[in-house]
């Protein structure tokens, strides 16, 4: 913080924020609207659904492409190139013919906005490390944790008076705000500590990252609670409105007020001496809660113990996607937007496997299972952290 002035951090905090919000207000945001667009396409809902996979896969995919590139021409023209190309596949979209081929911009738009977040990473560690870039790392975690859960929401509250067209033109105009902003950021990687081998090159990156055994692991920490984190949003509108009773509002304030849960935790996070205590903490606390879960669906199926014990499973979740990008950015470091990419991408990857699962057989049995099975699978990995580390 002290190589940069008071306005300029806060600015910083801010950019890096909506970078790392954008993926998924571009994935969630126009998530209520699905109903009314089949309508308008004269599709079916599992076709118009094909475009939240298709953006998803796009934001997988393109950290992977966006992250190395950004290590050899810089942070700045690759951001600005990105953001380039969200703004013209939204517009693209907005006047889609037909359902295909506004499932095609969709992968575009994921494509785009997959800059954004790669890139909040490997800006927040080349001007931070340590302490400092665990602070950072909160509160981007924090609102990675929490965009994914709010964005639906907000969707959901604009979307009576806007429509589906309307919530894209929001979502251009983001990324017409984030292309301005780019104006005022200071490129972040010198050209003294640019890759300058050759494009191809770059591919060599991927197998040299996957070589260091302790990012490896921090990434598969995340991958799994992203998994955990997944499973809960793809299945709490069914849970709520359709196991519990509740209405489409109860459901998006219940659902706002989890999200506070995700900010809480990565916050929380920071009173640890060191990381690796906080994510043994988050994954110990998601087990437990996860347990608690299974046995009071059983024994004492209420709601207000669901969403006692999910509040609590959320807040657990800030503190692993605090602590677990803080260890795999530290461990990266030598190759930033690589290490990002690949880090970012297992996230989405897992949300992709999981997110369908949910809905076979009866989906509050089926959402439990999955949430046993990823738990326990981020608990064994930071306990294999806490041990390599010692």
């Amino acid at each position: 913080m002290s190589q940069f002035s008071k306005k300029y951090y806060l600015f910083l905090i801010l950019f890096l924020g909506m970078l790392s919000a954008f993926g998924p207000f571009v994935t969630d945001m126009y998530l209520p609207t699905l109903p009314s667009m089949a309508d308008v396409f004269n599709t079916t809902p599992s076709l118009v659904q094909m475009g939240l996979a298709a953006s998803m896969f796009g934001l997988a995919i393109g950290q992977i492409f966006f992250g190395p590139l950004s290590d050899k021409y810089g942070r700045k023209v690759v951001l600005v190139s990105a953001m380039a190309l969200f703004a013209v596949s939204v517009v693209a979209s907005i006047y889609s013919p037909s359902i295909e081929f506004f499932n095609f911009c969709r992968f575009l738009q994921g494509l785009g906005g997959s800059g954004g977040i790669v890139l909040s990473r490997s800006i927040a560690t080349d001007c931070y490390s340590g302490r400092e870039l665990a602070k950072t790392l909160a509160i981007i975690g924090a609102v990675n944790g929490i965009a994914p859960v709010t964005a639906p929401v907000i969707g959901g509250i604009v979307a009576g008076s806007v429509g589906w067209r309307g919530i894209f033109w929001i979502l251009f105009g983001l990324g017409m705000l984030i292309l301005l902003m780019c104006m005022v950021f200071k490129e972040s990687c010198a050209i003294d500590r640019r890759y300058v081998g050759s494009v191809m090159s770059l591919l060599k990156k991927f197998a040299e990252i996957f070589r260091q055994k302790r990012f490896v692991i921090y990434t598969l920490l995340y991958t799994f609670t992203c998994g955990v984190l997944f499973s809960y949003i793809s299945s709490a509108s069914f849970i709520i409105q359709n196991h519990f009773g509740y209405t489409e509002l109860q459901f998006a304030v219940v659902f706002g007020v989890n999200a506070i849960g995700i900010g809480i935790g990565s916050g929380l996070s920071l009173k640890f001496k060191n990381m690796y205590d906080a994510a043994l903490f988050g994954t110990s606390g998601v087990v437990l809660s996860v347990a608690l879960q299974v046995i009071t669906y059983v024994l004492f199926p209420t709601f207000w113990i669901y969403e006692v014990l999910t509040f609590l499973m959320l807040v657990s979740i800030g503190f692993i996607l605090t602590s677990s990008t803080t260890l795999a950015m530290d461990e990266g470091r030598h190759m930033v937007g690589t290490a990002s990419a690949v880090f970012g991408a297992s996230g989405f990857l897992s949300g992709s496997v999981v997110s369908p699962l949910v809905g076979l057989g009866d989906i509050m049995s089926t959402t439990l299972i999955l949430l046993g099975v990823c738990s326990l699978s981020s608990l064994g990995f930071a306990l294999l952290a806490l041990r390599r580390q010692a």
